[in-house]
């Protein structure tokens, strides 16, 4: 397992790379990273998360460098905070993660991640999907255990506090499934199904001790969060005014406002320019392009507006950012 420097998704996009050899062959596993993190028109995250064949990777983020971008993806991911302490979003909800502890997020639910203040924040991570533990939707392990918890929509989240008895054996099982995964011993993929069944099989166990369902008009939100998303991505190159989002989900401006402050905690103006120097920044890291050119295509039609926007959210220039990953030794 070569774990190396922030290098990029398919196109020097993501700034973690993992390689894993399978069958003589070397197949890169992309982190997930606000610095990579490839969506589609809905928000839903395009990395390819470990193989066909094993569908399995595992992830380090450090904070320094970048946040966690609001996407969703079918495969469940546990998160492991090393130092400092996380904001894990998930579908409207803040959950505060410190050092040592840790969550599990089910597929296909809305969320991001950054750090809870200014101090450094670690973390690790797999992203697996559900047919490694489960097999074909036919098994009685898709069908009696797998589904039932994917299906449930008050496991969106769930949180392990190490001062828990039972949340510290989970925490100890994806530990466990980590390190397995990263030093790949003889037989390490017997060895990590083995760890996720016990840690789904543990969920199952303690289901009734996870938070109560959401609210009907809960989920609707998260709904109408994803259209919008859907049109945000179409569109964030272009000219995007408040009424042509919520246009997009037949809703009022105001009610625009309200359910993007109470699903993501931003404004849908803030999350578009978010989403441009998020583009811009993978543009400046996987192509030669010209910055002018990068800032246009992302929607920035003034080069002072697009060095401003830029520095504001990330700390450099656009010139500055591309010249420090450039110089950026790998492994580092």
């Amino acid at each position: 397992m070569i774990i190396s420097a922030r290098e990029g998704e398919r196109a020097n996009e993501i700034p973690y790379i993992i390689v894993k050899k399978h069958q003589n062959k070397e197949v890169k596993n992309m982190a997930l990273s606000s610095c990579g993190s490839v969506a589609d028109r809905q928000g839903r995250e395009l990395t390819v998360h470990g193989t066909s064949l094993f569908p399995i990777a595992c992830y380090r983020d450090d904070f320094a460098v970048d946040t966690v971008p609001w996407h969703w993806h079918d495969e469940l991911e546990f998160i492991i905070v090393d130092t400092g302490t996380a904001v894990v979003a998930v579908d409207g909800e803040n959950y505060l993660i410190g050092q040592g502890d840790g969550c599990l997020i089910n597929g296909k639910a809305l969320h991001s991640v950054w750090p809870a203040d200014t101090d450094t924040c670690r973390l690790h991570s797999a992203v697996f999907h559900p047919r490694l533990v489960g097999g074909s939707m036919e098994s009685i392990f898709w069908q009696k255990y797998l589904q039932p918890f994917l299906s449930d929509a008050a496991c969106r989240c769930i949180c392990f506090d190490s001062a828990v008895s039972w949340n510290q054996k989970a925490l100890r099982i994806m530990e466990d499934t980590w390190q397995t995964c990263v030093k790949e011993p003889p037989g390490y993929e017997f060895a990590v199904r083995s760890t996720l069944s016990e840690l789904m099989y543990l969920l199952t166990e303690h289901r009734s001790a996870i938070q109560k369902s959401p609210s009907e008009k809960f989920l609707r939100e998260a709904e109408r969060i994803k259209t919008m998303l859907q049109y945000i991505q179409d569109h964030y190159g272009e000219a995007l005014t408040i009424a042509q989002i919520a246009q997009s989900a037949a809703i009022s401006e105001s009610e625009c406002l309200r359910c993007f402050r109470s699903m993501i905690g931003s404004t849908p103006i803030q999350y578009v320019k978010q989403l441009r120097v998020h583009r811009a920044a993978q543009l400046l890291l996987s192509t030669d392009q010209k910055i002018a050119d990068i800032g246009a295509a992302c929607g920035f039609q003034e080069m002072s507006y697009f060095a401003r926007t830029f520095r504001q959210l990330k700390g450099v220039t656009p010139s500055e950012y591309r010249n420090q990953a450039e110089a950026k030794p790998v492994g580092s």
